[in-house]
């Protein structure tokens, strides 16, 4: 094995303890010497990776900065199906809740670089709702975008607090009423074809008695 690649190697350890630690336990709570000891090194190799722990922290926040992407699906459909996904990352037993919003509340400093980090992670997602929303030509894709984003952020705290991965669900159904109201088709909901109108039948001729008929046939010769 190459010293790069052993470097590499425990360079992924590091990081792969801190994610565990920082997220399960928090930023604030967790400190070098505990992931150092949790790995069996010294302080001093760790800052030989990390020279500081706001750059750990950096680091470990990059590695959930995963950068939104198309499907070949539809958009609309993209969009709600974000919250299916919301709802498997709830069932999970490691869930705590959002990473970076954690970050936000722990570090208690928006001038932090892992702050920032969080904040343009959350603007990033929500731009990208915004772009797909100009696509489906929407009245107000900006507003309507941050409407969504809300409904995503509402139901990671609620699920976090509840216990309750069916918040994913019910933001769901709030954001398809966001988008139907918007004028968007429901994907999932197809429209149903108007109902053809009822040909009428044809009523059956009444067929005369024979009383009747003989009382014709006597008003009939009385005329002539």
């Amino acid at each position: 094995m190459s010293r790069w690649s052993t470097k590499e190697a425990m360079q992924e350890r590091i990081l792969d303890t801190a994610d565990r630690l920082f997220y399960g336990q928090g930023i604030r709570v967790v400190g070098v010497d505990t992931i150092a000891a949790e790995i069996g090194i010294s302080k001093r190799t760790l800052y030989n990776y990390f020279p500081s722990k706001d750059v750990l922290i950096l680091a470990y926040l990059s590695r959930h900065f995963i950068e939104p992407k198309s499907s070949d699906r539809p958009l609309l459909e993209q969009i709600l199906r974000y919250f299916d996904r919301l709802e498997t990352w709830f069932s999970s037993d490691t869930f705590r809740g959002c990473p970076f919003v954690n970050a936000i509340a722990e570090l208690g400093n928006d001038s932090h670089p892992g702050a920032k980090m969080a904040i343009a992670y959350k603007e990033k997602r929500r731009l990208w709702l915004r772009d797909a929303l100009t696509q489906l030509n929407v009245a107000d894709p900006d507003g309507l975008a941050t409407q969504v984003a809300i409904l995503v952020e509402g139901a990671i705290i609620a699920a976090l607090v509840r216990g309750d991965s069916g918040m994913a669900r019910a933001a769901k159904e709030a954001a398809r009423v966001l988008l139907t109201a918007a004028g968007l088709p429901d994907p999932e909901r197809p429209v149903p074809e108007p109902e053809r109108p009822k040909a009428r039948k044809a009523q059956p001729r009444r067929s005369l008695t024979p009383a009747a008929a003989k009382s014709g046939s006597g008003r009939a010769r009385k005329s002539r």
